[in-house]
């Protein structure tokens, strides 16, 4: 039972915010400060998957979550929303049809994944920087040219899904479905990575020449890898576009690309751990940058040298983000666990939780 019993505090921590939101304990910038952790989660170790464990370095991990972002939309709106026309299915059954909608934006990502899988055999490093970046300007300029999408625009009617859930029964359905999708998504990554066939990705990162000397199929590894990292990212993109109501194809551009790299590099490449804990410390960072009292302290020096520069709040998020990534790359490069998992730091947690 001990070896469970990290897992057991999970779950009663997950419980506990979930009667604090029922009963309006904590206020909705609470829930989504702590929802925007969980999608932060799920970009950060989906990301890592790719640019950790099997050593590549890809640069357009937001195009997955636009596409899953957007494909989880229409089906919602579709399905449960009057902006397409009548609603498709009662609103009973949206509770039920709500995780489905999800994964099936997490799957379509995923077939998309394949358009940086393939030229990924041939190319590493810099020329498959150079291919993600591509496809995410690809993703993004493709919608921006759907007007039934709303193009440049953006797309809105997610919140009728919401709605018809709380219908149903009153509770906080998306902080529920972000800390079960955030969990599942941590589950799926840990047992894929400890598994024979995960060894094979590890194996690549470490030499991929012999890994094929090895018998390690390289091509069916590559593939497997950037559709499964996708196909989170894209899950991740379905939960966002419900908690905002409203997507637009730049919300998925290459700041929110670079966004989960920060991550991924803060936490420590090939770290499960680390990037969970890089994506609790990054969110919290950013809307703690929020407070206009605390930013006028930090700009102190710069007003004093330019006394008319009145930065806004996304210009701040944009001069720390890369600020952070330097310091990052001077101090620490190898991130805040390096490739160790928590349990490496500290041995006697494994005898608290079992992946099994």
């Amino acid at each position: 039972m001990q070896r469970y019993s990290l897992n057991v505090l999970m779950a009663a921590i997950a419980v506990v915010l979930l009667v604090l939101a029922q009963y309006r304990i904590i206020d909705g910038y609470i829930q989504a400060t702590l929802m925007y952790v969980g999608i932060n989660i799920i970009m950060s170790t989906s990301l890592n998957l790719v640019n950790g464990n099997m050593g590549e370095f890809t640069c357009g991990h937001a195009a997955y979550m636009c596409v899953g972002a957007y494909i989880s939309s229409v089906l919602s709106v579709f399905c449960f929303g009057n902006k397409l026309g009548a609603p498709l299915l009662p609103a009973d059954m949206a509770v039920v049809v709500f995780p489905i909608i999800i994964l099936i934006g997490g799957f379509l990502a995923s077939l998309v994944a394949i358009l940086v899988a393939v030229p990924s055999f041939k190319t590493r490093d810099d020329y498959l920087a150079i291919i993600t970046i591509a496809v995410n300007y690809i993703v993004i300029s493709a919608i921006e040219n759907m007007d039934f999408v709303g193009g440049s625009r953006g797309f809105q009617g997610m919140k009728d899904t919401v709605w018809a859930m709380k219908g149903t029964l009153n509770a906080p359905w998306m902080l529920f479905w972000v800390m079960l999708f955030t969990a599942f998504n941590v589950w799926v990554i840990r047992r894929f990575i400890t598994s024979t066939f995960g060894k094979g990705v590890n194996a690549i990162c470490q030499d991929e020449v012999a890994a094929e000397i090895m018998s390690v199929n390289t091509n069916k590894i590559k593939t497997v890898n950037f559709m499964l990292s996708a196909g989170l990212a894209g899950c991740a993109g379905g939960l966002f576009a419900h908690i905002v109501g409203y997507v637009n194809p730049q919300s998925f551009n290459i700041l929110k690309s670079t966004e989960a790299m920060v991550m991924v590099y803060l936490g420590g490449m090939g770290s499960l751990s680390g990037a969970v804990i890089s994506a609790v410390v990054f969110t919290f960072l950013m809307e703690v940058l929020r407070s206009q009292p605390l930013m006028d302290f930090l700009l102190a020096p710069a007003t004093f040298v330019f006394p008319d520069w009145e930065p806004s709040a996304g210009v701040i998020k944009w001069i720390i983000i890369p600020l952070l990534l330097v310091l990052i790359m001077q101090f620490r490069p190898e991130g805040i666990l390096g490739n160790r998992e928590l349990s490496d730091v500290f041995p006697k947690l494994k005898k608290f939780y079992t992946f099994k």
